[in-house]
């Protein structure tokens, strides 16, 4: 299967750079400690990630920073954030050509100051979009969507380590969803956005992202063939998001062996949006799966959970994080990071 041309991977090639640096501190560390028994482990998920060269990341609302135990948890535990709404469409263009970046601005000059990468999210997606780009057909779209790709990702271009090009456009079966993108651009308008996103950065990693694909299915089948073609063909795509939003009682006979499969294309896979839905040990237990299937894929550069807190998760009805109301760590934090520092 044809691979991504060297250039491409330049901002691997930082990514790991930064990780071996990370973890060669953290290994000369543990030495120092050391009193010849083993090697004390790393205590925030960070830093145990990094010993692997891997990022444990998390969504932030950049409207949160501003609350003291928000903050100072984000900064101790983290090394990558995403905005969990700040850089969408209706975020970031909400006229046309009229962009707003100070949320996303926000969040990357936190970001900086902390060390930390930031994922992009996300630049083409059916839902939250601007009322003005829901009524467009035709080439109007079209010319919409590269205009909104080349002017966000042009924007952040330098500060984003990855980006969801694409969120969301396959439907359970394994049928294109019929947005009004599908519609009106056709089976084309994806390989469009990817080519977009590689024209205004060329360093940053271009994902697809997409949720139920947490198992090998019709669904997943479907994305699987899209990256296989594109490969072929030379479109730039860089990896694929899982977005992991999951319960308790999930299936993942299958997830590490889909996360493989895709690795084995030749692109990387990343753990996107992870939040699973439950308490204690059962809940504690499916996080640990996740993270140990990330771990047992070399190509799997990373996690990210949607949202740290309970307080202000999306799915706050069923307690769905690693960190309660009150910013105190659960069980399922606890067997995230044993797994971190086993690998």
């Amino acid at each position: 299967m044809t691979e991504r041309l060297p250039e491409r991977r330049g901002r691997h090639r930082v990514r790991a750079a930064v990780a071996a640096l990370v973890t060669g501190v953290l290994a000369a560390t543990g030495a120092m400690m050391s009193t010849g028994t083993a090697q004390a482990q790393a205590d925030t998920l960070g830093a145990a990630a990094a010993e692997s060269g891997r990022y444990f990341g998390t969504a932030v609302g950049p409207h949160l920073l501003g609350e003291a135990d928000y903050a100072a948890t984000l900064n101790r535990e983290f090394t990558s954030v995403v905005a969990e709404n700040d850089m969408k469409w209706d975020a970031t263009e909400p006229s046309p050509g009229q962009f707003n970046f100070s949320r996303g601005d926000q969040l990357v000059d936190h970001a900086r100051s902390q060390g930390m990468e930031v994922r992009g999210h996300t630049l083409v997606w059916h839902a939250q979009q601007p009322s003005w780009v829901q009524g467009l057909t035709g080439d109007a779209l079209r010319q919409a969507m590269l205009g909104h790709i080349d002017g966000v990702a042009g924007h952040y271009a330098g500060d984003i380590s990855s980006w969801d090009v694409v969120n969301e456009a396959f439907e359970w079966d394994g049928s294109r969803r019929q947005s009004n993108l599908q519609q009106q651009l056709g089976d084309g308008w994806i390989e469009e956005a990817f080519r977009a996103a590689d024209a205004a950065d060329p360093n940053a990693t271009l994902c697809y992202n997409d949720y139920g694909t947490d198992a090998v299915n019709a669904k997943s089948d479907a994305i699987y063939r899209m990256v296989e073609d594109f490969l072929a063909r030379g479109v730039p795509i860089d990896c694929v998001g899982f977005q992991s939003h999951l319960d308790s009682t999930s299936d993942l006979s299958t997830y590490r062996q889909n996360l493989q499969r895709f690795s084995d294309l030749g692109v990387d896979v990343e753990i996107t949006e992870l939040d699973i839905g439950g308490s204690g040990a059962a809940q504690a237990d499916a996080y640990r799966q996740v993270t140990e299937a990330c771990l047992a894929v070399s190509r799997c550069t990373g996690i990210t959970i949607w949202g740290f807190t309970d307080k202000y998760s999306w799915r706050d009805d069923v307690t769905p994080l690693l960190f309660d109301a009150t910013y105190q760590k659960k069980e399922a934090y606890h067997a995230v990071l044993a797994a971190l520092n086993n690998a």
